[in-house]
């Protein structure tokens, strides 16, 4: 596991004043990963860090001789249009350019001066950056490892199955967009709700649905044959985004009387631009659940003491529903769930272990998403399957409205707070999307 490092000294305070406002997603302690290029430009997406309102241009910054050694070597490589190269370093080489970026953007800092000299040239506004997905997603695993969630889904207990491997499938990757794009209501067949296999018709998808999921990246890959242990595999995370996992719930329930889900999930999923550092969540790790009595325990080579220790993560995470009718008549975004990663049965470091038990190689830049990320109360159902009880019990919205499911002009906003007593708090960024009619 990561250990602590001085980037993590909850004492640290930016020159850069909005980053030290306790709201802010990015203090200094934070320093994610993400691809931009400016508002209106033509120019090729390169690599920044996020810092308060600003973001830091790891190009120019490179270009400027900002860096040195091994930050420098990295540098070079999240310069690009994508961060792949970036998390195909060794993680010493990250982990020094980020403790570079750390003291020039601190407050007295060693190199802060040298930056603010050059602010207006290496920094830019966020409202003048347009994000593009951090990195050429070459594989994508939906996991499905909240035992709430699946318990919900299920009006009981988990199947079996459930408790002997990190379940999981092959998403589409080419369908994976940046926060803000249009969620566009897909097409497909469907059945009519509660009669899933009755009366087949095709056309816009009628009972639309978000799932509030948690997301990793691949830092560096496998060879074809070779198993990741679990222990490897934690050391094989780059970092970690919010996922909204879209669902046509009438496609999807139709198609998983066959292999499982297909056109029900491919046609979108939203991810949060700005990649967490694995080695930034390091104050925030947890111990994973501990299995009941009932329960099989784990299989061996899906466990490790330092996994059983410390491989979950204390994420507060929430989504926020403003119908169109709410942002006419100047109503906020209304929270309708709040949850926490801590909650997630299997850890990511079990995810990967798993997707490469069978000799499956994997390659930095690919994705895994946790699955529904519910928790046991109330408020923690984490998808509106959940929460309106399978279509039986309308969600109750400010101003009157009532949702069984997204319509058109529905935004939902994902947010996500690491926070531990004693520590910064940081944030992941929105992950958000707008419902819109197929033209």
């Amino acid at each position: 596991m990561t250990e602590l490092n001085e980037t993590h000294d909850p004492g640290l305070r930016s020159w850069i004043e909005a980053a030290n406002s306790p709201d802010s997603d990015f203090p200094v302690q934070n320093l994610p990963f993400g691809v931009f290029r400016r508002q209106g430009s033509s120019d090729a997406p390169r690599g920044a860090v996020a810092i308060g309102d600003q973001l830091l241009d790891l190009r120019a910054s490179y270009d400027a001789g900002l860096f040195t050694g091994a930050a420098a070597t990295a540098a070079a490589a999240a310069a690009g249009p994508t961060l792949n190269a970036l998390m195909e370093q060794p993680a010493a080489h990250v982990s020094a350019l980020r403790a570079q970026i750390s003291k020039c953007l601190r407050a007295g800092g060693p190199g802060a001066d040298r930056l603010r000299g050059r602010a207006s040239e290496l920094l830019v506004p966020h409202e003048l950056a347009q994000m593009t997905l951090p990195a050429r997603i070459g594989g994508f695993t939906d996991f499905s490892c909240s035992y709430t969630h699946m318990a919900n889904m299920r009006n009981g207990e988990p199947a079996r199955i459930f408790f002997q491997f990190p379940i999981g499938y092959h998403g589409r990757t080419s369908s994976i967009r940046p926060s803000g794009s249009a969620v566009i209501r897909p097409r497909g067949q469907f059945g009519a709700a509660g009669d899933p296999s009755g009366d087949v018709q095709f056309g816009p998808e009628p009972r639309l649905d978000f799932e509030l999921e948690f997301a990793a990246f691949v830092a560096r890959g496998n060879e074809l044959g070779a198993s990741l242990s679990v222990e490897q595999a934690a050391g094989r995370l780059f970092g970690y985004c919010l996922l909204n996992d879209w669902s046509a719930r009438g496609i999807q329930m139709l198609e998983m009387g066959g292999l499982g889900p297909f056109l029900g999930k491919s046609f979108l999923t939203t991810i949060s631009p700005w990649i967490v550092t694995h080695e930034a969540m390091a104050p925030f790790r947890v111990a994973r659940p501990e299995r009941r009595h009932s329960e099989p325990g784990v299989p061996a080579h899906l466990d490790s003491i330092s996994d059983s220790q410390a491989g979950g993560m204390s994420v507060e995470l929430t989504a926020h529903l403003q119908t169109a009718g709410m942002r006419a008549a100047g109503l906020p975004a209304a929270r309708i769930v709040s949850t926490n990663l801590r909650h997630l049965y299997w850890t990511f470091a079990q995810m990967l272990a798993h997707q490469t038990s069978n000799g499956c190689n994997v390659q930095a830049g690919d994705l895994l998403a946790s699955g529904t990320v519910s928790g046991p109360e109330a408020e923690g159902r984490a998808c509106l399957a959940e929460i309106n009880q399978r279509g039986t019990k309308p969600l109750e919205l400010p101003g009157g409205s009532k949702r069984l499911w997204l319509e058109d002009g529905d935004e939902l906003t994902i947010k996500g707070r690491a926070a531990r007593e004693g520590y910064v708090s940081i944030g992941f960024g929105a992950c958000t999307g707008q419902v819109r009619a197929r033209q």
